[in-house]
């Protein structure tokens, strides 16, 4: 007889486990399903930056649901309200552009899903709509590569002529890196940036571009900013099919610090990159881990990086690892 209320009340312990305000053992054990929004695979450093994430956010702590936007905001947004129909624990997305993310992120907030930003910002009215953003800073990468033409303009002719490949228009890295380099320069007379157009973070918009920039300027170009790598290779391009040496009629410096780039220095054909780490999947796991489970995080979290030139090229391009 005292076997059924043994049983009975074995099954009164684990439903009370079951239904108490923590998670079960099983429950706790399972995985974090991630929905992640990527811009798109534009560039050297976009691809690096989708692999780190993919590896980092692998089975079988985590369950990856990908998306690409093909750098259109339109379809990150419709990607994100999937997120939030399909109930995933935490949305993270690197934001095409910086504003346009009110409703779509009260709608995350609403169904009690973390928002975690990675690589880029967003324009929002409430900083309470994301927990956290992950990423380089995008101004500061502006001022190094600012200062690096500063120095390396010492005893040159004057003035210096600078065209600008911007990144995607209202994107947060284009803005942030033009203001940087502004600032950097804005109280030095030698420097005059002449021209200053959107190559949309790809090569063939940034060749397209810089055809267009020597077409206007001719041979008065001096130095070439540009917002991301890839751009710079698709200018340098350009360049020498304009009869110009990339790296000594015109200097180029640029920012991201991808293998193409050292590869380019290591010709000649680009001065000077400004790291932009890309490898952020460790980091971000970490965090999604972390507001999954309710514990506080920074609002801010950056990465530490550097500026390389091309007589550090070669050494440095056996080390690269995107």
């Amino acid at each position: 007889m005292r076997k059924p209320f043994l049983v009975l009340a074995l099954c009164g312990v684990l439903l009370a486990g079951c239904s108490g305000g923590g998670r079960s053992a099983v429950d706790a054990n399972e995985a974090i399903t991630v929905g992640f929004s990527q811009v798109g695979a534009e560039s050297e450093w976009r691809t690096a930056n989708t692999r780190s994430v993919k590896e980092a956010l692998a089975v079988p702590e985590f369950r990856l649901r990908f998306s690409d936007a093909q750098q259109k905001q339109e379809n990150q947004i419709k990607a994100l309200r999937g997120f939030i129909a399909q109930r995933v624990d935490v949305i993270a997305f690197s934001p095409v552009v910086e504003s346009g993310w009110e409703t779509v992120l009260r709608e995350a907030k609403a169904a009690g899903i973390p928002v975690v930003l990675t690589d880029r910002a967003v324009n929002v009215s409430d900083a309470s709509l994301y927990a956290t953003l992950i990423g380089s800073d995008f101004v500061e990468e502006g001022r190094r590569a600012a200062r690096w033409l500063v120095e390396d303009s010492e005893g040159r002719p004057e003035p210096v002529r600078i065209v600008e490949l911007q990144g995607t228009v209202g994107s947060a890295p284009a803005n942030d890196r033009m203001r940087g380099f502004k600032e950097a320069i804005e109280d030095d007379d030698r420097f005059k940036v002449v021209r200053s157009q959107s190559g949309d973070f790809t090569r063939a918009k940034g060749k397209e571009v810089m055809e267009a920039f020597l077409k206007a300027e001719g041979r008065n170009i001096d130095v070439l900013f540009a917002h991301n790598d890839d751009m710079a290779i698709g200018a340098i391009q350009a360049i020498e099919e304009a009869g110009l040496k990339p790296g000594t009629d015109i200097r180029i410096v640029s920012i991201d610090g991808v293998r193409g780039a050292f590869e380019a220095m290591k010709a000649g054909k680009l001065n000077a990159t400004v790291e932009c780490n890309p490898l952020l999947g460790p980091q971000l796991a970490q965090l999604v881990r972390d507001v999954h489970a309710g514990r506080a995080v920074p609002r801010r979290v950056t990465v530490d990086e550097g500026v390389f030139t091309r007589d550090q090229a070669a050494a440095e391009l056996p080390n690269r690892k995107y």
